[in-house]
C-alpha cells in the first residue's frame, strides 16, 4: 500500500504547491474525522505491531510520533491518531495568532527527501487551539503540545509569553514542549543560551508544579556544539525535563546547490546524522534524560538507529510527506523484525 502512495498519490499531491497540498490535506482530514466508521477503519488499516514504552510516566503504545508543525491549530489530531502513531505533538502554538512569513514559504527538495520551511510559526493562537482541543477531546494516545514565542515578542518578555500560552493549554496536553529553537523566529539562537533558557524554564516549572506536574521537553537546535549540547543535557538533569533533539537546521549540507541560499529551516534526510550527533552528545552526559529523537527519520532504518543511539521516542514529519500514511506501520514492522 505504501507503493500506491509513492507511485500514484504522491505525484498528484506534488503537482500542487507544497503549502496548498498541506492545506488540502488538513481540510480533507477535518471531513474524514467527522465519521466514526471511517476513523475506525483507518485505525485497523494503518496500525502496526505494538511496541509499548513508558517515558516520564506516560504510556505509549509505540515509540513513533508525529512531530510538531503538521497540526498547528490542534484541529485534525483525531484523524492523525488513527495513522498508527504512538503519540502526537501538536502546534507549535503561540499566545496570540500570527500569520507567519509571506508565501511561498515551504519548499520540497525531492532529490534529497528534504523540505525547507520558513513558515514563521503561523497559527491561530492559544485560545483557538484550546477551543479545538476542548471540542475534539482526548484520544487513545498521548498528546504533546509545542509552545513557542510570538515573533513580535521581545526576548525580555518571552518568559511571560511562554507561560501564558502554557496556562491556556495546560488542561489539554499530556506533555509539553518548549520550542526555543525555531530557526524562523528572530533571535531564536539567543533563546537557547543558558540564561534565556532558564528565564523561560523556571517560571514554567513553577507553574507546572503548582498545577500537578506534567512531562516537559525542551526542543533544542541541531547546530549546538558538543559543549552546548552537554549544557542543555545538564539543565535537563537539574530540572527534570526531557529534550527533543533536534529542530530544523540552517545548514544546507546534503542539498543541491540551487537550494543553498533559500532561507528557512531544513528538515528531512540531510538532518539524520546531524540530529544523531546531538542525541549521542546528550547520552554522553546522561543515560537517563528522556529524549525525543527527531530530524531525518525518512526510513525505518533511520528510526531504529535513533532508538539504538538512546532516543526513548522518535518523531516523523518530512518522512511521512515522502513515504505516506503507511510510513509508521512500516517503521513498526521493521522495529519488530530487527529489534530495539
Amino acid at each position: 500500500m505504501g507503493d500506491l502512495y509513492k507511485n500514484f498519490l504522491r505525484p498528484l499531491l506534488f503537482l500542487l504547491e507544497p503549502e496548498t497540498a498541506h492545506d488540502l490535506t488538513i481540510n480533507l482530514a477535518k471531513v474524514f474525522q467527522k465519521f466514526d466508521f471511517l476513523t475506525g477503519r483507518a485505525g485497523s488499516v494503518f496500525s502496526g505491531p505494538d511496541a509499548p514504552v513508558e517515558v516520564m510516566g506516560l504510556k505509549f503504545r509505540n515509540p513513533v510520533g508525529l512531530a510538531a508543525g503538521f497540526d498547528k491549530n490542534c484541529e485534525i489530531y483525531r484523524f492523525l491518531s488513527k495513522l498508527g502513531f504512538g503519540f502526537l505533538e501538536l502546534g507549535t502554538v503561540t499566545l496570540h495568532a500570527q500569520a507567519g512569513n509571506p508565501r511561498p514559504r515551504l519548499f520540497r527538495i525531492q532529490e534529497s527527501s528534504a523540505i525547507i520551511n520558513r513558515m514563521g510559526l503561523n497559527n491561530a493562537g492559544a485560545a483557538e487551539a484550546a477551543k479545538n482541543l476542548e471540542r475534539i477531546g482526548k484520544t487513545e494516545i498521548p498528546l504533546g503540545i509545542s509552545i513557542g514565542k510570538n515573533t513580535d515578542c521581545s526576548l525580555e518578555k518571552a518568559p511571560e509569553n511562554y507561560l501564558e500560552t502554557l496556562k491556556i493549554l495546560y488542561p489539554h496536553g499530556d506533555y509539553f514542549v518548549l520550542n526555543i529553537s525555531c530557526p524562523n523566529v528572530p533571535d531564536a539562537g539567543r533563546l537557547c543560551r543558558p540564561g534565556y533558557v532558564l528565564s523561560v524554564l523556571e517560571p514554567v516549572m513553577e507553574f507546572m508544579e503548582s498545577m500537578g506536574r506534567k512531562p516537559l521537553f525542551i526542543k533544542i537546535p541541531c547546530d549546538l556544539t558538543g559543549r552546548e549540547t552537554a549544557g542543555m543535557a545538564n539543565i535537563a538533569v537539574e530540572y527534570g525535563t526531557g529534550l527533543a533533539a533536534s529542530n530544523t537546521a540552517n545548514s544546507r549540507e546534503g542539498v543541491p546547490e540551487k537550494w543553498k541560499t533559500e532561507k528557512g529551516g531544513l528538515s528531512g534526510a540531510p538532518l539524520e546524522e546531524i540530529s544523531n550527533k546531538i542525541i549521542s552528545g546528550i547520552r554522553a552526559v546522561s543515560k537517563t534524560v528522556p529524549v525525543i529523537g527527531t530530524g531525518g527519520v525518512t526510513s525505518p532504518e533511520s528510526a531504529l538507529k535513533k532508538l539504538k543511539l538512546g532516543a526513548n521516542l522518535v518523531e516523523v514529519y518530512t518522512g511521512m510527506i515522502y513515504n505516506g500514511p503507511f510510513f509508521v506501520k512500516e517503521i513498526l514492522k521493521y522495529i519488530a523484525l530487527e529489534g530495539k
